[in-house]
């Protein structure tokens, strides 16, 4: 029979206590010789760290390479991505990078309550709402959905980085929650996250 795990522990209990040698294994290492806290997703990439080293590279290519679209509003659709799918360790991961880069928590929490009547501008609740149809409702996605965000300014190039943003938090939403890697405090998470916003997805 299974040990109950405790709170802050993955469902997983040999994933999460067999880290292979990595730059996630350093880190754990480095973070629990400080004491300080750290993010549970880390034991997930440290446990098979050839697979998480592509992971790694392709987020960092669509999340924080230049792109038409910027690093701020590719990180706010992973918020929000993340919000629709109820992943709130992802949610609150990607709220801090898009706060650090866009200078502006308010703004970041106004889309994650109501897309709608946050102050954000038509363009990008645009963009919003294609990211929630293509989140909840993927098979319905048509040429009359592109066509709205062209007709609001977004190009083809944008469009993809915006696609790519949102699939890959659809991703990543049921890895996290689907191993169990709970939420961090805030201040961990603003921490983390302004590392992440600086410096993009890649630890080699």
């Amino acid at each position: 029979m299974r040990t109950v795990q405790s709170a802050a522990s993955l469902f997983l209990a040999d994933v999460e206590n067999n880290p292979q040698p990595s730059p996630y294994f350093d880190l754990i290492a480095a973070a629990k010789s400080s004491g300080a806290e750290y993010w549970r997703i880390w034991n997930l990439l440290a446990f098979r760290p050839k697979a998480s080293h592509y992971l790694a590279a392709f987020s960092h290519e669509i999340m924080h390479e230049d792109a038409p679209i910027s690093k701020a509003m590719r990180e706010l659709i992973a918020t929000y991505t993340s919000s629709l799918n109820r992943c709130e360790f992802c949610m609150k991961a990607h709220a801090a990078v898009a706060a650090h880069l866009f200078g502006d928590e308010a703004l970041v929490w106004s889309v994650v309550r109501d897309l709608e009547t946050s102050p954000l501008a038509e363009k990008d609740k645009a963009i919003l709402r294609f990211v929630h149809k293509l989140t909840l409702n993927s098979g319905s996605i048509d040429e009359a959905d592109v066509a709205i965000l062209h007709s609001v300014g977004w190009d083809d190039t944008s469009i993809y980085y915006a696609i790519a943003a949102c699939g890959l938090f659809n991703f990543y939403n049921r890895f996290v929650s689907g191993n169990g890697v709970k939420p961090v405090s805030d201040a961990a998470f603003k921490r983390l996250g302004a590392r992440m916003a600086e410096r993009g997805y890649l630890r080699d």
